[in-house]
This record gives C-alpha cells, structure tokens and sequence, in this order.
C-alpha cells in the first residue's frame, strides 16, 4: 500500500511542476506579448535586397508569388532556387528570368532534394558570386519567402527602420506570420468548415502564442528566425559559412539551427511584429500533423547544441535558459504524456474502487479534479482565442474567440502524437522528409486525372 501510494505521489508531483512549469511560462509570454509597441520606417533604398524563394515542385503557387513579389518590391531581386522539381517548376521559373531581376538557379540530382537547407545554401551561393567583392555586404540583406507566400508592402520599409537593420548590431529578423486563405478564399477545399477551423486554428498560433513566444525571445536576447519572413545580412551568412562550410545546415528545423549560429558567433537576432508574411495554411489534419513532427523532429535533432548555448560568452544567461527550455520541450513533452497518462490511469483506477464507481466518486469529493483540469490543462490554452480577437480580429464574436480558444487547446494533442512519432524517426535515424503538400497540389492532380485520356 505505501508502495502504491509513493508512486501516486512521484506521479502527482510530476504532473503538478510540469504543469505549474508550463502555466507559468504562458503568463509570462502573455504579459509581455500584449504590451504596445511600435516602431518607425526606414529607408529600403540604403541597402540591397535579395528575395530567396526556395521551390520544390511548386508549379500551382510559383508564379503568382514571384510576380506579387516583383510588383510589390521593384527595387529586389528575387532568387528562385528549382530543386529538380518534376512537375514544370523550373520551366516556368525559365520563363520568368526574361525578367533581369528575377534569376534561377537549377539544382539537379543526385546534389538536390537534400532539404530545404542545402536548396538555400544553393542560393546564397549564387547571390554571393553576383556581389561586388568590394560590396558592403553589412548592407546586403537575404529574405527567405516561401513559394506560396506573399510579404506585406511595406515589409522591407519596416525592416529598414532604426530598431531593426538601421541598427548595426542587429544581423538577422523574423517577421510576423499569418495565413494567407484566413477567411474568404477561392479554394473550394480551404472553404470547408473543418478545413476553415485548421485555417483559424493555425493563424491563431503564429500571430498569438508563436508570436508571444518571440517577444519573449527579444528581451531574454534569444529571437529564433522562422522558415518563412527570415531575413539576414549576407555579412553575417558569409561568417556563419566561414566557420562552418555553409550558412544552413541539416536540421529538420533549419530556420531554428541557422538562428542559433547567428548567435553562437556572436550576432544578435530580432523579431518584427510591424510587418509580416502570410503563407497557405494547411486544410487537411494529417499534413498538420507531419508537419508539426518534422517541427518536433528538427527541434530534437538542435538538442546537440544545448551546451554550446549554455557556454557561448555570447549568448547571455537568460536567453541561454529560453533556448535551453525550447530545446527541452519535445523531451519534458514525451515525460509529460507518460506523467499524464499514468495520473489518468490512477484516477481510473480510484473511480472503480469507488461505492457506485464515477457517481460515488463523485460525490466524495472526485469533482475537485474538474477544476485543476481547467485551471491547469485548458485555460493556458484556450485564453488565446480572446487574445487573438482582441489583437487580430475584432469581427470575431467573444463565443467564436472561446470556441476558437478550446479548438486550440484540443490540437495541443496534435503536438502530442507529433513528438512520439519525430521520436520514433528519431530513433530510427530517419531524417528524409517529403515537402508539404499545397491544398491546390490536390486540385491540380485531380484535375489532371479527370482530363487525362484512358489507357487502351
């Protein structure tokens, strides 16, 4: 009996300080994120900007963004990076080089789809060749968009100002994230409410707890740059590869890796919530899923680099402890599934001992867990549907914002089938990964068999 009762109690601690651990953490992001603050524009026209489009089998999306691109920043040039894709991309990117300011670079097998991070590293290298080795490349700036993006007009404007790149020491940003078919849209799929709830859901966590996280970041120093709206000083890619062959490595997670090397050789990162870049959302709960693995898996993968943060002279304490935190979570996240498990396995177990099973339980006091749950399990999440209606959208009835708020708590258990799953790969040394697949991939390959003609 003592036996049972000190595994209770190691099970109940444990439940208790992760959870404490984590709701502490969220007040503490929510504190700082709802503080204003603003910030003035600079000039774009003191620096040269290259737009690097990485593109993989992009053929549906490509085109548009590549010309939303051109039209929007005239004064850029854009990289679009065809890593051998099969279905015409680079075909297509051909047509638009007639363009002197949009420049392709081909990658053919067996060198490409090594990932997303060798496709950028191809890039920066042809950038790096076109720029006068008498250019300040402080001065040069690289942005990373994805092909199904579109960049706010006056992102480069923002990016320029005296908090951002007009101040010297600043040598990467992350901006604002948020999906582009939020609301009304053209795709008959993304119209669909389970497909609009996905939609909300995603926008709600990059402009609320992704985008609390970051200002967290930018007072504990510790900023982490993202896989689409990064952008940095060629000067400091040039220094990153000088110590390590190339800017990007080969992390799932290669965003996240390329931030930590800016600041292990001493270069400070910021986030930029003035302006911002809108990607395609995922309509589909699956590709959700193995999207947030890969996330899981990438960040796992970083786990090599806690020491090197906790030691670097340059990174300062409070932002070693944040990233050591983030680097942590996939891992207290596994402990915490097994932890939470076994607490439920115990109440199970308590509520069938009970007189009348759950009704008797129930009235001798079992209902105090209702509120723990609450207080402990859903509140840390379901408050950002409130925050997101009252920084994002106001047009959001206060009902909608909570249900939004609980749809977010429930795809917290999205995270934890995608930590076990990256776990599982982890272990069994798998890091390939196939691309994201675009909701407008799926039309376009219906379309095509419905035209294609039959085999005789």
């Amino acid at each position: 009996m003592s036996l049972q009762l000190s595994a209770l109690e190691v099970l109940n601690t444990l439940a208790f300080l992760l959870c404490v651990t984590f709701c502490a953490y969220v007040i503490g992001i929510m504190v700082i994120f709802l503080r204003p603050r603003t910030a003035s524009d600079g000039d774009p026209s003191s620096y040269t900007w290259h737009l690097l489009v990485p593109c993989r089998d992009e053929a549906t999306v490509v085109v548009e963004t590549v010309r939303a691109l051109r039209r929007t920043f005239p004064e850029a040039t854009v990289w679009c990076v065809d890593d051998a894709s099969t279905d015409g991309t680079g075909e297509l990117l051909d047509q638009l080089a007639a363009d002197p300011r949009i420049r392709v670079v081909h990658r053919r097998l067996p060198e490409a789809r090594q990932g997303k991070g060798a496709a950028l590293n191809a890039g920066w290298r042809a950038i790096r060749s076109a720029t006068p080795a008498d250019a300040d490349r402080d001065r040069i700036i690289v942005g990373v968009v994805d092909a199904d993006s579109r960049l706010d007009p006056r992102c480069l404007a923002a990016l320029a100002g005296r908090r951002y790149f007009g101040r010297s020491g600043v040598s990467a940003i992350q901006i604002e994230v948020r999906m582009l078919n939020c609301g009304r849209t053209r795709s008959r799929v993304a119209r669909r409410p389970w497909s609009q709830l996905l939609i909300r859901l995603q926008d709600m966590e990059f402009r609320g707890p992704i985008a609390a996280m970051q200002e967290l970041r930018r007072h504990t120093g510790s900023v982490g740059m993202g896989g689409n709206g990064q952008f940095t000083r060629l000067a400091m890619l040039d220094r990153i590869a000088d110590r390590h062959g190339t800017p990007w490595h080969g992390a799932l997670l290669e965003d996240f890796e390329l931030g930590l090397h800016v600041l292990l050789v001493g270069g400070r990162t910021e986030y930029c919530p003035e302006t911002w870049v809108a990607q395609e959302a995922l309509t589909k709960l699956r590709r959700l899923v193995r999207q947030r693995t890969r996330w899981a898996q990438g960040s796992m993968q970083c786990a090599r680099y806690t020491w090197a943060v906790l030691t670097s002279r340059h990174i300062r304490n409070t932002g070693a402890a944040e990233i050591a935190y983030f680097l942590a979570a996939p891992w207290t996240q596994l402990v915490g599934t097994l932890v939470y498990l076994g607490c439920f396995a115990v109440l199970g177990y308590y509520v069938g001992q009970a007189p009348d099973s759950l009704a008797g339980w129930w009235r001798h006091g079992g209902w105090g867990v209702v509120p723990l749950i609450v207080v402990f399990g859903i509140l840390p999440f379901a408050t950002w549907g409130l925050i997101y209606r009252h920084r994002c959208d106001r047009s959001l009835s206060i009902p909608a914002a909570l249900g939004l708020g609980l749809g977010h708590w429930l795809n917290s258990y999205v995270q934890c089938v995608a930590v076990w799953w990256a776990f599982f790969r982890l272990v069994g040394a798998r890091s390939d990964w196939h691309k994201t697949a675009r909701s407008r991939d799926a039309v376009r390959a219906a379309l095509t068999r419905r035209v294609a003609p039959p085999h005789h």
